[in-house]
């Protein structure tokens, strides 16, 4: 047998350590490119998870919005019933007013008024209160303080904050506040 040079069990020492650290290196970068992905993949899902319970809120809360607003044509089709009675009581002779019967409808009247109420239904102030065209609807100017609604010719209503019949209203030109400075 041959027996090995010094210097070839150097070369082969040396090898197994050149190879051992290139293999090291090797697992390094792969471990690192793993980690990599892993950070990837763990940002997909925190992702994923964040759009989840987005889309989760926006559900609910348009669940909860169509529950409040489920009525909202019962209502429309009740208010003029209201506008109704509100008319009737006003025109009333006085000789009938005091009648028992009278006093029955009226508390019918609010009965019905109270659970609409309660369903969220409000109405909406006009009668003196600067125009605002979210809240009323002005059909004519008359003589009055300028930018006031002066009379209200039909009532409106919000259901929750959502306005489902503006105000009509006579909203003030203005004319009145001038004849005032003349004199």
């Amino acid at each position: 047998m041959k027996q090995e040079q010094p210097e070839e069990r150097q070369t082969n020492e040396v090898e197994p350590e050149v190879a051992e650290v290139e293999d090291i290196e090797a697992l390094k970068q792969a471990l690192a490119e793993e980690k990599k992905k892993a950070e990837g993949y763990l940002a997909n899902w925190q992702r994923a998870q964040a759009d989840f319970i987005n889309y989760k809120r926006r559900s609910e809360q348009e669940k909860e919005e169509i529950g409040k607003f489920a009525n909202t044509i019962l209502m429309l089709n009740l208010l003029p019933i209201l506008d109704d009675l509100e008319r009737a009581f006003t025109s009333i002779p006085p000789h009938i007013a005091r009648l028992t019967w009278v006093d029955g409808i009226r508390l019918i009247e609010r009965k019905l008024q109270v659970s609409l109420e309660v369903q969220g239904l409000s109405q909406i102030k006009a009668l003196g209160e600067p125009f605002d065209p979210k809240l009323h609807e002005a059909t004519m100017h008359a003589k009055g303080k300028e930018g006031m609604v002066i009379e209200e010719l039909q009532k409106g209503y919000m259901l929750h904050d959502r306005v489902i019949r503006p105000a009509m209203v006579v909203v003030g030109n203005g004319e009145e506040e001038e004849e005032k400075k003349e004199e």
